[in-house]
């Protein structure tokens, strides 16, 4: 049995998400199949890893920007994490590698210590190449 390629060699956009992984320009800063939306987030948040597949990133993060890339790859390790059940998060918790912590007010009690969220020093913020 034989094995022919498509004809098809353009993107898929449908209401501004990439469906296809087919190809796209690596300076785009896109995510094929992941929506990103600009937003206003809070203080020193540049960027969220949701729950239901989509991306937020700060509205003061400059489009194209390295900072940007930086924020994308970032939020990209978490949505993987997420996608292979390692995290989870709601409102009352983060669930990281089996163990549940709680969150509250902005902090996550990791360790006997309130930390804030997104401190670095989490393991779900670890990212692999820091």
């Amino acid at each position: 049995m034989a094995f022919k390629l498509g004809s098809s060699r353009g993107i898929e956009i449908n209401g501004g998400e990439v469906n296809s992984k087919l190809s796209f320009k690596k300076e785009d800063n896109v995510i094929p199949g992941t929506p990103v939306l600009r937003k206003s987030l809070g203080e020193g948040i540049l960027g969220e890893a949701n729950n239901d597949g989509t991306i937020f990133i700060s509205n003061k993060v400059e489009p194209g920007s390295d900072q940007e890339t930086q924020v994308l790859i970032h939020e990209m390790v978490h949505m993987k994490d997420m996608k292979l059940g390692k995290l989870a998060y709601n409102d009352d918790y983060i669930m990281w590698d089996g163990n549940t912590y709680e969150r509250k007010d902005g902090k996550i009690d990791y360790n006997g210590k309130k930390l804030p969220e997104g401190d670095k020093s989490f393991p779900w913020e670890q990212m692999p190449w820091e």
